[in-house]
């Protein structure tokens, strides 16, 4: 798809001020300029049989996006086989299924946790019911859809009271959202009823970490989602904000020692015990000395932190008697890491986004030729292949 321009791609924040769920965040991102179309041939595609309805409704004074899947009479109860098969037989990227597939994994933890049992002798209900995996995988496809690399999220806000589900009355937040909030910092409100379902707990616990959003950031668009409930005093919705995040020079120190008396062959365990004692990169350069002799000036990039131990280790690792360092500023692009599969090999990549907000990737040199010997074949080839040559 393409994105709207007034939508910055790079990064996402959840903002759960009144709570979240699975529908919510499907709405919230249709209102932030995920394609409606995208979503209802998403839902077709299952092959289901599933209406889609969005609409725009009012939430105590914001205009947001609501949207349901009505599923007819979906009474079966499912445990989590049977969930993970409906996901791993949708169309959707792998990606998207194997996010999916962990979204519902942490469910079937929390609710094992919580009852005692394995998590494959869950019997979901309520999170079992189709709309239910629908909103879980069409929250997951339009965060990848919509090209957010990185998510974080704000305080989750829970309500009080009790709520009704399969097995009885559970104080609120439930047991098991409770268990799938851990690590997550929550706000007690003081509104009644359910705020956090099971369900959204488990989208944002997985596509966050928990991780808040940085104290600087750039706004872009705002979508807000709205829940089923419609009560007087709050709005009860979903705000998401698309931003991006400005990438600060990194402040390193350069450390260098230039060597005339050590061995060739023990250059390289040099360079090795340099990256162990914590440089992030090391390189090394054939210079002229004194006197004609051939010598190799080395070069680490060392983080503060890590910089004694490093200059303790060019003085142990190597011959010299001194080493030079300065400050220096490194600007560095976001990246992340990625796993491809070739061959029924998993070679990791790591993709960078470049200023003008496109990408490119590299595989990790040790994973190709890796590959390369159990294939047989070159390692430029694989690099080749992987590249798309």
């Amino acid at each position: 798809m393409e994105r709207p321009d007034d939508v910055d791609a790079r990064s996402l924040i959840f903002d759960p001020f009144a709570g979240i769920s699975g529908d919510m965040i499907v709405a919230a991102l249709i209102d932030l300029g995920l394609p409606e179309g995208w979503l209802r041939e998403s839902v077709a595609a299952l092959g289901l049989g599933v209406e889609v309805t969005v609409e725009r409704v009012d939430r105590n004074g914001i205009d947001c996006h609501r949207v349901q899947f009505d599923v007819g009479r979906d009474a079966t109860h499912r445990y989590l086989p049977d969930v993970l098969e409906i996901i791993d037989s949708s169309s959707a990227p792998e990606s998207v299924r194997a996010r999916a597939g962990e979204v519902f994994n942490r469910l079937a933890e929390a609710e094992a946790a919580v009852h005692g049992i394995p998590a494959e002798r869950v019997h979901f209900h309520e999170v079992g019911a189709l709309d239910s995996i629908l909103d879980v995988l069409c929250s997951v496809g339009g965060i990848e859809e919509m090209g957010f690399a990185r998510c974080y999220t704000r305080p989750v806000a829970v309500g009080t009271g009790t709520a009704s589900m399969a097995h009885g009355e559970y104080p609120l937040p439930t047991p098991a959202t409770a268990r799938l909030l851990e690590g997550l910092t929550v706000r007690e409100t003081g509104y009644t009823g359910e705020c956090t379902t099971p369900t959204g707990a488990a989208i944002l616990a997985t596509v966050t970490g928990g991780v808040a959003p940085p104290a600087e950031v750039v706004y872009g668009r705002s979508g807000f989602g709205a829940g089923s409930r419609n009560p007087t005093g709050r709005p009860n919705c979903l705000r998401l904000i698309s931003c991006s995040v400005a990438e600060r020079p990194v402040r390193l120190y350069l450390v260098q020692a230039d060597i005339d008396d050590l061995a060739p062959e023990y250059v390289a365990a040099a360079r090795e015990s340099l990256v162990e004692a914590g440089a992030v990169d090391v390189t090394l350069a054939r210079i002229d000395m004194k006197k004609g002799r051939p010598g190799v000036r080395l070069e680490a990039l060392v983080p503060a932190a890590s910089l004694s131990s490093v200059t303790d280790e060019f003085f142990i690792g190597t011959r010299t008697i001194g080493v030079r360092y300065w400050e220096v500023d490194r600007a560095v692009l976001e990246r992340e890491e990625e796993v491809v599969e070739w061959r029924g090999e998993r070679i990791r990549r790591k993709r960078v986004r470049l200023p003008d907000g496109s990408t490119r990737a590299k595989p990790e040199f040790d994973d190709v030729v890796a590959a390369a010997r159990a294939h047989g074949i070159a390692p430029h080839e694989v690099r080749a292949e992987l590249d798309g040559g």
